[in-house]
């Protein structure tokens, strides 16, 4: 490693940083001022980039034409996230934040297809920024003049937020609604207007991050969720509402990322590190590392431990009638479905998907509900099932039925160990650092290929001789009911009332002998080994395995499921997944637009039922608990 190759890894890390700030800049104020977790953030960049791509066409030709056209893009997206916050968010701020991040997927689902139509499925590459299209010789390397312009560009952002939040009326307001938003109404402020301005700022700056780009990335539909994660990753890393605190962290991430490079390859004791490979992960191994030192961030504060759940929580009840004559019921129409395989031969094979999707919704379910910890990394367990089962299968020979009981244990076990650094956390910190664990998991599942195939995974995952035809169909059948069983009856346990005492009051919990964080780790750990076993079935359902049902995408799909279905009831994860899974393989047949009928579909079952589908037949806080409340 040469110091040369090192300053430039540095300023390339620098520039980097910039990038990764202006887009986490704006999710930060709008976490900050009306405490959504915006989902569709990403979303924004990205139409930031196709927006300017289309206006460069047109007026981009010289400096002044350039930069002009990258603000109006800003600025065309800054009135559209004016729109969405008025049109859409306006009406779910009472909803509880988990139910908001639902609604931002649905937007994320919306907008995608939207790009799709208007600029096609391939990747647009925009003109070099006139005046800064050389490089600068440093030695024998080379560094573009364009990241020489971003690092100066991050900082004058930062800038220019620090003395609209310090040296404006306006910015007093904003500092006021992150602190009470209450008092702030109280005092005669407009919440609503201020609410849609942050929105709009917001907007702004993910749109001119995104749109800033265009010289250096093409425009692609795939940006939206790539940026996102990068994005909370940031936020959270700085402090949650903290624009200091996510320079801070955009520096951190991209000078950790520059130096893997730098490093190269380095042989440590007689085993070689390839450094380079940890930037797939680095910034999440940065997150876990910050979140267990300093749980709420580099420059962040504690939030507040007290749950904000609306309505007080109702006693926990035993199911009522409806739900104790239905899901005989429904396993009865199921094992019934093979006999219909004439008329009807897809149908035993969507309802296979539909079984493991709920075991998996359910694992989470049991978290989220009863445990109040959310999860954007479950897809972690359930790869580490799938994973587990398929190696112990063809590397070890075990046979199906032993690697079904395996399973599970390796999940457990994952979950036994980052579980007991996650439930020192809560709210939004600890969803996070399951993502961290998450993408831990999956880069080593994507690299290393040796053991698990690398990107190719793992073929030739198919049940025992014996469970041919619908052999298979049935065991998933009656693993799912059994495990959906085993889970209620741990709800309705003693363990399960405490589990929901920690969730409702911990400091009460503990006073009366309550261990919090050890109800917390083996319920962790109850719930991922629940996911493992999913995991396997769907590794023998579908006859492989491969790394993206670890991806981000696999946690999302059960995150949607569980709060389509309801939190509040533990049918919740049985409706939300049936829907869910049935929703995408009838649209994704019907039009290429699929995903925008989708999200248009969750949009309006979270503006109509906030409580989740489960919760339909319930319609109150009482109903909902004699269907098996959290």
């Amino acid at each position: 490693m040469s110091l040369t190759g090192l300053l430039v890894q540095f300023l390339n890390g620098l520039a980097q940083a910039s990038s990764l700030f202006l887009v986490a800049a704006g999710l930060s104020l709008i976490f900050g001022v009306t405490r959504i977790v915006n989902f569709a953030h990403g979303s924004l960049y990205m139409l930031g980039i196709y927006i300017a791509y289309s206006l460069l066409q047109h007026w981009g030709h010289g400096p002044a034409g350039f930069w002009l056209c990258l603000l109006l893009a800003s600025a065309a997206v800054a009135l559209l996230g004016a729109a969405i916050e008025m049109l859409v968010l306006r009406r779910i701020y009472a909803a509880p934040e988990m139910f908001q991040l639902l609604a931002t997927f649905a937007l994320v689902l919306i907008i995608n297809d939207a790009a799709l139509w208007l600029w096609g499925p391939d990747d647009l590459l925009g003109p070099l920024a006139p005046g800064l299209n050389g490089a600068l010789k440093i030695h024998d390397r080379y560094l573009p003049v364009y990241d020489l312009a971003l690092i100066f560009i991050g900082p004058a952002v930062l800038l220019c937020l620090w003395l609209l939040l310090t040296r404006t009326r306006w910015g007093g307001l904003l500092r006021a609604a992150t602190q009470d938003r209450e008092m702030l109404g109280a005092l005669g402020v407009n919440q609503a207007w201020l609410f849609t301005g942050v929105f709009a700022l917001g907007s702004f700056l993910a749109a001119f991050g995104g749109a800033l780009q265009i010289p250096r990335q093409p425009a692609s539909l795939g940006l939206d969720l790539s940026v996102i994660g990068d994005a909370f990753v940031v936020v959270v890393v700085g402090g949650m509402g903290s624009i200091p605190g996510a320079y801070l962290a955009a520096l951190v991430i991209a000078l950790a990322k520059s130096l893997c490079i730098a490093l190269g390859t380095v042989t440590l004791g007689g085993v070689a590190i390839a450094f380079p490979k940890l930037t797939l992960v680095m910034e999440f191994i940065v997150m876990a590392v910050v979140l267990v030192w300093r749980p709420w961030g580099l420059l962040g504060r504690p939030l507040a431990a007290a749950r904000v759940t609306g309505l007080p929580e109702p006693p926990l009840r035993a199911p009522g009638w409806g739900l104790l004559w239905s899901m005989p019921l429904l396993a009865v129409l199921l094992a019934a479905l093979p006999l219909l395989a004439g008329s009807m031969p897809y149908a035993p094979v969507l309802a296979l998907d539909v079984l493991v999707s709920i075991l998996f919704a359910a694992s989470l379910h049991f978290m989220m509900g009863p445990g109040g910890m959310p999860s954007f990394g479950h897809a972690a367990y359930f790869g580490l099932g799938a994973y587990g089962a398929a190696l112990l299968l063809k590397a070890a020979g075990w046979p199906m039925a032993a690697t079904l009981v395996a399973a599970p244990l390796v999940a457990g076990l994952g979950a036994l160990v980052f579980g007991w650094f996650c439930v020192r956390l809560s709210g939004v910190y600890l969803a996070m650092l399951t993502l961290a664990f998450a993408q831990i998991v999956w880069s080593v599942a994507y690299q290393w290929d040796g053991v698990t195939g690398g990107s190719n995974g793992l073929l030739g995952i198919w049940p025992a001789a014996w469970l041919l035809r619908d052999g298979y169909y049935y065991l998933v059948l009656a693993l799912v009911a059994l495990a959906l069983l085993v889970l209620w009856r741990i709800v309705y346990s003693p363990f399960g009332q405490g589990l929901r005492a920690v969730r409702d009051n911990p400091l009460r919990a503990e006073a009366l002998g309550v261990n919090a964080r050890l109800v917390q780790w083996q319920a962790f750990v109850i719930a991922g080994a629940f996911a493992g076993l999913a995991g396997a079935l769907f590794a023998y359902s579908k006859g492989s395995v491969s790394p993206e049902i670890i991806a981000v995408g696999k946690s999302v799909d059960g995150l949607v499921m569980v709060l389509l279905g309801g939190i509040q009831a533990l049918a919740g994860p049985i409706a939300g997944a049936t829907a869910y899974k049935v929703l995408q393989d009838y649209l994704a047949g019907a039009t290429q637009y699929w995903h925008a009928w989708l999200g248009a579909a969750i949009l309006l079952l979270v503006m109509a039922f906030p409580r989740g589908l489960a919760g339909i037949f319930g319609g109150s806080a009482r109903s909902a608990s004699t269907e098996g409340a959290q």
